[in-house]
């Protein structure tokens, strides 16, 4: 039965601060009228005190100063307009944002218009390459702020566990028995994966660690996965045991500031089912209640969209205004184990208003930084005009890319000012991409972790790990499905831990991931000959071989991590991630972690030495993960040109088919005359 109970408070912590940097690189925007989008979100427990904006940016240095201005707006309200200083290259503007304008998710607009010249006559001004601004990647927002009374429900738990401060904080924690079992790990790393899909940040994470060595402190909070027998002695009084016969419980616990949150059954099997509730937003965040039971019967799995690769571009009309050069831009994302494949097509549904002049505005499209196609407007179609363009073959663009509608709206008479309400332009919701997408078939680092990874979940992934784990086992595992968590969309997949070899069936059918010490784990050993770097014989040391040469007190002290076709099935593929000692181990899985550290690697081996220095290196000639399919997309994409070479063959034979039936038949004609020459 669920207990229900009315939420309690617990007292709040003193002010805070935290500051979110702006996942933007270093951008630069041209034209006379500039405007630049940036986003910020504000966690739904604090009580804001005070937010800064600091802007960090740089002007041309043939700005002048007293024509040029930036205008900040929040949400489509503008609230602060300054000058440029007089000064050359990057420069910071601290801005206060009004509370009042601050919601949930933000989103930040820099506008205005950067001069070469004093505007004091009433023309139209000259564009040119020197009028541009800068966003720096050090912009970001400064929150202070007070924590809200956490109230004594799932869904407060989960959005302060959750939180950007708390986790960038590390008060956020996953802890498991000291000496789990599969399905405690398996559980375990299915709630690890929950989280980590929704953590925006690049450098954070949420470690999981032994209960024993939580170290729990004031305002942590705590998710402690493990079945009851295993729960430590203060958590387990907060269980009734004669609840857990045929269901698992999730509950809340707070106490002396601490927050607990107990995922517990009494069999793994229940017990990963509870996880799969856990790592579930939607169901998470739904849960008003101190307790919730979770039976075989309970549906936990994550919603899915199928779109069938249509995605529509916005959900409401996106208006810009102003003359000149103007951009709206939309992120578009795919599986993340899928890419684009050719036939792709962008439909953008728009109007503008009239008062253009038409012989000089247009429409563009760009994916990312490429020029898809263009238009001209019209007074004819400005109620309602379409630009249909279809992406260029061969253009890859991976599982995330951003459309851009960029419209020149050049007026008649344009005055000194283009920061006017007109012209407009407006993107329509109607408007869409159809994507066609394929899944990579690579098995490098560039195609890592979504070779473990279909239909955005893990992709039946089998886990070898070591019997006893330590504190730098955990820390690996953390590591590994910090990434894998981060690429997957659902929590519908399978992951299964084993503390021995596999059967051959299981090693046959799943995607396989080894972690461990040739010690510490046997399956090291067995997979020896098919390592790309391998221990020697003793297994003391990984020895050289013809990518590089290593000393021998050097491979003594080295991790490595390795994607190799899985000796058991040339069809899938298998990591290995292993060193002499568990920290070696840990050291390699930290450039496995995130999406920034794996972007580096190209290859199919990573090797990381003591001083934390890593090198990629490629051995495989092959990439494919299956050969088969290669042949076969290959053959397709190939298709056309196979297809022309083709008729240019039938052409070929027929015109040599024709030239020797010609000559045959001269010969004929001259044989019959030298004949006829005779008699």
């Amino acid at each position: 039965m669920i207990t229900l109970m009315q939420p309690t408070s617990v007292q709040a912590a003193d002010n805070q601060t935290y500051t979110q940097q702006f996942q933007n690189s270093i951008t630069t925007l041209s034209g006379k009228s500039v405007e630049a989008n940036m986003y910020f979100t504000k966690m739904d427990y604090w009580d804001l005190k005070k937010v800064t904006f600091n802007f960090n940016y740089q002007v041309s240095q043939l700005a002048n100063r007293q024509a040029s201005d930036i205008t900040v707006s929040l949400n489509g309200v503008k609230f602060y307009s300054f000058r440029p200083k007089d000064k050359t290259g990057f420069q910071t503007e601290k801005i206060t944002v009004p509370l009042d304008l601050v919601s949930g998710s933000n989103r930040l607009t820099i506008s205005g218009q950067i001069l070469d010249q004093m505007p004091d006559k009433n023309y139209q001004l000259q564009q040119t390459p020197a009028n541009w601004l800068t966003i720096g990647n050090g912009s970001n927002v400064n929150f202070e702020y007070q924590l809200k009374e956490a109230e004594n429900t799932l869904s407060s738990f989960y959005a302060h566990f959750s939180g950007q401060d708390t986790i960038a904080y590390q008060r956020s924690k996953i802890a498991t028995a000291d000496n789990p079992t599969a399905k405690e790990l398996t559980a375990s790393m299915i709630a690890l994966s929950g989280e980590s899909r929704i953590i925006t940040t690049e450098n954070d994470q949420i470690p999981v660690v032994k209960v024993s060595e939580l170290a729990a402190a004031k305002n942590d909070y705590m998710m402690v996965v493990a079945k009851y027998d295993h729960l430590p002695d203060d958590l387990k009084k907060q269980i009734d045991p004669n609840q857990l016969k045929d269901k698992a419980i999730i509950k809340t616990h707070y106490t002396d500031g601490k927050y607990y949150l107990i995922v517990t059954a009494k069999s793994g099997k229940l017990l990963e089912k509870a996880a799969r509730f856990v790592a579930n937003e939607e169901l998470m965040k739904e849960t008003d209640k101190d307790t919730e039971d979770v039976e075989e019967t309970t549906d936990t799995y994550t919603s899915s969209l199928h779109d069938n690769g249509t995605h529509y571009l916005t959900t409401t009309a996106d208006r810009i205004e102003g003359a000149g050069h103007k951009e709206t831009s939309y992120l578009v994302q795919i599986p993340n184990d899928r890419s684009n494949a050719d036939g792709s097509q962008i439909t953008l549904h728009f109007n503008y208003s009239k008062n253009l002049n038409f012989n000089r505005s247009l429409v563009t499209l760009y994916v990312n930084n490429t020029v898809i196609g263009s238009k001209k407007l019209t007074a004819v179609r400005a109620n309602n005009d379409t630009l249909t363009v279809k992406l260029p073959r061969g253009l890859s663009l991976g599982s995330s890319f951003t459309v851009r509608a960029a419209f020149d709206l050049e007026m008649k008479d344009q005055d000194t000012s283009d920061n006017s309400n007109t012209p407009w332009a407006q993107v329509r919701p109607d408007s869409k991409m159809l994507v066609k997408s394929q899944r990579s078939n690579d098995l490098l680092f560039t195609n890592y972790p979504t070779l473990f990874i279909n239909n955005e979940t893990y992709d039946d992934i089998a886990v070898v790990a070591p019997k006893n784990l330590n504190t730098d086992d955990f820390k690996t595992l953390t590591n590994i499905f910090n990434l894998i968590g981060n690429f997957a969309k659902s929590n519908t997949g399978k992951i299964q831990f084993y503390e021995s070899m596999p059967s051959k069936n299981v090693l046959k059918n799943n995607n396989v991931i080894v972690i461990g010490t040739p010690q510490n784990n046997p399956m090291i050993k067995e997979l020896n000959p098919n390592l790309y770097f391998k221990y020697s014989q003793n297994f003391d040391r990984v020895v050289s071989n013809e990518k590089l040469s290593i000393e021998k007190d050097y491979g003594k002290n080295i991790g490595t991590a390795q994607l190799m076709r899985s000796p058991y099935n040339d069809k899938r593929g298998m990591m290995v991630v292993t060193g002499i000692n568990t920290k070696d181990v840990y050291l390699a899985s930290t450039q496995i972690n995130f999406q920034k550290n794996i972007q580096q690697f190209t290859g199919d081996a990573v090797v990381v030495d003591m001083n934390n220095a890593h090198y990629g290196y490629r051995f495989k000639k092959n990439k494919a993960i299956d050969k088969s399919l290669e042949n076969k997309r290959t053959f397709s994409k190939n298709s056309q040109l196979i297809l022309y070479l083709g008729l240019a063959l039938i052409v070929i034979i027929l015109i040599g088919v024709g030239v020797i039936l010609t000559v045959r038949k001269q010969g004929r004609l001259n044989g019959g005359s030298k004949n006829d020459r005779k008699q």
